[in-house]
C-alpha cells in the first residue's frame, strides 16, 4: 500500500509547484515581481500539509476507513498555520513602516531564500528548517512502515504498540511526543520573533533620512517666505 501514498503526496507536490509557478503560493510578498524570495513560512505549512494529507487519503484508499487525526498531528498543523499567520502581520507592518525590506530583493534560490534573513543565512532558520525536514522524514517512515505491517513503527515502544493493536487506522499516523511539539514550537517561535527584527536597519534609516529632510525644508521654506527679514 506504499504506492498509494506516493501517489498522493506527488500529485499534491505536483499541483503545489504548478500553484507557486502561476500564482506565487510559497513566496514573499514583494516588490521583485516574478523573481519573489521563497518564504519558509509558507514552505513549512505548505510542506506538513502535503505530508499529512497524503498520509490520511493513502489510509483511506487502502484501508477504506478515514483515519481520525491525534491530537499532536492537529497541534503539528496549527504550529505551522500561526507561523504562516504571524509571517504574515509582520510582513505587512514592515510594508506600512519601510520602504524597503530585504524579502523585496530578487530571490536566489529555494534553499538560500528560505535559509536567508537579511544578514544572510541565519542559524535560527537553518535550525527550524533542519527540524522540520527530520521530523517530516520520520513522520513518512512510520507511516509507510504501519501501512506495510500493522503498528510496524511501534515494534521498540510496548505502550504505543499495544495502543496501536487496539486501535490500528488512528495510530497509522504516529503520534507526536509533547517534548518534540514543545520543540518544533519553540524553533517556530524563535524564527516568527526575529523576523520581526529582519527590517529594523531599513526602518531606522528611512526613520533617519526623513529626520534629516525635515530642517533643510524648514530653511527653504524661511529663505522663500517674504515676511522673513
Amino acid at each position: 500500500m506504499i504506492y498509494q501514498f506516493w501517489i498522493i503526496f506527488a500529485i499534491l507536490l505536483f499541483s503545489i509547484v504548478i500553484f507557486d509557478k502561476k500564482y506565487c503560493m510559497l513566496r514573499d510578498i514583494s516588490k521583485a515581481g516574478s523573481h519573489q524570495p521563497y518564504s519558509w513560512a509558507r514552505v513549512q505549512l505548505a510542506w506538513w500539509t502535503v505530508i499529512v494529507l497524503s498520509s490520511f487519503v493513502a489510509i483511506l484508499w487502502g484501508k477504506g476507513i478515514a483515519a481520525t487525526l491525534n491530537s499532536s498531528t492537529v497541534i503539528l498543523l496549527g504550529i505551522s498555520a500561526a507561523t504562516t499567520a504571524t509571517a504574515r502581520v509582520i510582513d505587512m507592518s514592515d510594508q506600512e513602516k519601510s520602504n524597503w525590506r530585504h524579502q523585496d530583493d530578487f530571490g536566489k534560490n529555494f534553499l538560500l531564500d528560505i535559509l536567508s534573513d537579511n544578514n544572510g543565512v541565519s542559524v535560527h532558520r537553518f535550525q527550524t528548517v533542519v527540524f522540520n525536514v527530520v521530523f517530516g522524514v520520520w513522520f513518512i517512515h512510520a507511516v509507510l512502515n504501519n501501512l506495510v505491517i500493522d503498528c510496524g513503527a511501534y515494534i521498540a515502544d510496548a505502550g504505543l504498540l499495544k495502543l496501536c493493536k487496539s486501535d490500528t487506522i488512528n495510530y497509522i499516523m504516529p503520534p507526536i511526543t509533547d517534548n518534540n511539539l514543545i520543540l518544533l514550537g519553540l524553533s517556530s517561535a524563535t524564527y516568527a520573533a526575529l523576523k520581526m527584527t529582519e527590517n529594523s536597519a531599513a526602518k531606522n534609516e528611512d526613520t533617519s533620512q526623513n529626520t534629516s529632510e525635515e530642517p533643510s525644508e524648514l530653511i527653504g521654506d524661511a529663505d522663500t517666505d517674504p515676511a522673513v527679514g
